[in-house]
């Protein structure tokens, strides 16, 4: 027996393009190619087991990512969406996502996606300057990306644009322009990555090569510091290490991944959370990838907790602690290094604990062996 799912993740594993800087679980396919019609019918057999086995009745987020959704084409969108709503209470109440590309994302397919229940689009623009976008490898241009936002605002309040950070070749003032640009767009939601440059990607091929340079670690620190800067003046509230919203416009479904709440993931690479009391266990491609016993679960909360501006409580560490007692030490000590902050009864991460996560996640995470 577990927990019921709050959350669900549909994996759209396509792309018009991969991206120099992807390893994701995706590919480039062609708007006709027969493998999205296969991954349709395989979506649609899958959503309907779900809901048969009762996996959906009690869903609150939904969030369709990839790989680039909107690559799929209006009229299978469509029909993924029409099937789901059949499917699950998919009413205005249920937080429902879908990422979008600006080379794909047209009126008729807002529309549409709108009046079938999706209320939030997140739209990868990256930036709003042309030479950085080749950098990435990026199919759209900046005009291209000012085009998709405006017609995302038509039908939806809830927009997100995704920006990256530390990319070579990108200047101070091009990141800030298209986190201010980004903002006067109406985007109610950014999400802020640095780049990060992976095995096996392109621009590892370039960087080995010594064709680009590689990422360098303070500038997409002072970038991460420009970007709170910039949003926290324009009324955004920085509420995840890598996320600003105006208020009401936190993303509810990403808050689920930090905050313990059991997941379904459907298509490939789609991860799956199961928990209960006593075990929590992450499954993708029908294969375990996590199995954490009752203290592991409590420790992984804590630690994911610092992910988010408001951490996690008196209560929440001190029930972390019946099972890990060396917690409340190991915060203290990381108060000590300026990495977290203890105020009005909770355990937050400080600036400093964010720019410097991986010790700050580490330090509480090796309390779980």
């Amino acid at each position: 027996m577990h927990d019921p799912y709050r959350a669900l993740y549909i994996h759209v594993p396509f792309c018009k393009r991969r991206c120099w800087y992807c390893d994701f679980a995706t590919r480039a396919v062609e708007e006709d190619s027969p493998l999205m019609e296969e991954y349709l019918q395989r979506m649609i057999s899958d959503i309907r087991q779900a809901s048969a086995r009762g996996w959906l009745a009690d869903i609150r987020t939904v969030y369709l990512g990839g790989g680039t959704p909107s690559h799929l084409g209006h009229k299978r969108l469509t029909e993924l969406l029409y099937l789901l709503s059949l499917s699950m209470h998919l009413t205005p109440e249920v937080e429902c996502t879908m990422e979008a590309n600006p080379d794909s994302l047209t009126d008729r397919m807002a529309k549409d996606l709108y009046a079938l229940g999706v209320n939030r689009l997140s739209i990868g623009v990256q930036s709003f300057d042309d030479e950085v976008l080749a950098t990435l490898g990026r199919v759209h241009d900046a005009a291209a990306a000012r085009s998709a936002i405006r017609t995302a605002r038509e039908r939806f309040e809830n927009v997100s644009v995704d920006l990256m950070c530390g990319i070579p070749g990108q200047s101070r003032e091009s990141f800030r322009a298209s986190v201010r640009e980004a903002v006067d767009a109406g985007a109610a939601h950014l999400s802020i990555y640095p780049l990060s440059i992976e095995k096996g990607t392109a621009l590892q091929r370039l960087v080995r090569q010594g064709k680009m340079e590689d990422v360098d670690a303070d500038a997409q620190a002072q970038a991460m510091q420009d970007a709170s800067e910039l949003l926290g003046a324009a009324g955004f509230e920085r509420y995840e290490v890598a996320s600003y919203a105006r208020p009401e416009y936190q993303c509810a479904h990403n808050t689920a991944y930090w905050t313990g709440v059991p997941y379904l993931g459907l298509g490939p690479s789609a991860t799956t959370m199961t928990q209960n009391a006593e075990r929590r266990m992450r499954r993708q491609d029908d294969q375990i990838t996590d199995d954490l016993d009752a203290k592991q679960m409590r420790v992984e909360d804590v630690m994911l907790g610092m992910r988010m501006s408001r951490g996690v409580s008196d209560e929440k560490a001190a029930w972390a602690a019946e099972l890990a007692p060396d917690l409340p030490g190991v915060l203290e000590r990381l108060a000590e290094q300026g990495l977290v902050e203890h105020v009005e009864a909770r355990w937050r991460p400080t600036e400093r604990g964010w720019l410097c996560g991986n010790d700050l996640y580490e330090a509480i995470y090796e309390l779980a062996p």
